[in-house]
């Protein structure tokens, strides 16, 4: 291709779309960690204490909690910071769905569940995925069947 189009190997891809990507001889590693601490930043989460999880156990929100609501606008804006996320972070992905469905109206508990999601992205911003170069591959899911669980629908 080199005799036809005029071309330049800028060498191994180290950033690409925002995904910081680390390629080495045990398979290539996949991370958003500048990413992570922009959005920490940009919401003045930066200094936040860590959690260890992105939602709290057993909770329930409801579009119908009757509480304050928050700027729809800003609300959206930081769900979609974390969409975007989840495209290397895939332990938030249930999380970010959850509060996905108050971008219409939000109220300060759904901003709540929000924050917490940050709480745990300031605490695991080094996280990504990991493609390893084995032979053998065992793909292993999990599944929410709890249909029963989202108490508006």
């Amino acid at each position: 291709m080199e005799q036809e189009f005029e071309m330049t190997d800028l060498g191994l891809m180290k950033y690409f779309l925002g995904l910081e990507v680390r390629q080495e001889k045990p398979g290539i590693f996949v991370s958003q960690e500048a990413y992570s601490k922009d959005i920490l930043k940009k919401n003045k989460m930066e200094n936040c204490n860590p959690v260890t999880t992105p939602m709290e156990l057993g909770v329930k929100l409801s579009r119908f909690d009757g509480g304050d609501r928050v700027d729809a606008t800003k609300y959206r804006s930081l769900v979609g910071s974390l969409r975007y996320l989840t495209s290397a972070r895939p332990d938030i992905s249930y999380s970010v769905g959850v509060v996905s469905r108050f971008m219409e109206e939000p109220t300060y508990t759904h901003w709540k569940a929000m924050k917490r999601i940050l709480w745990y992205v300031r605490g695991t911003k080094s996280l990504g995925l990991f493609y390893s170069k084995k032979e053998e591959y065992k793909l292993v899911g999990y599944s929410d069947s709890n249909w029963c669980g989202d108490i508006d629908d």
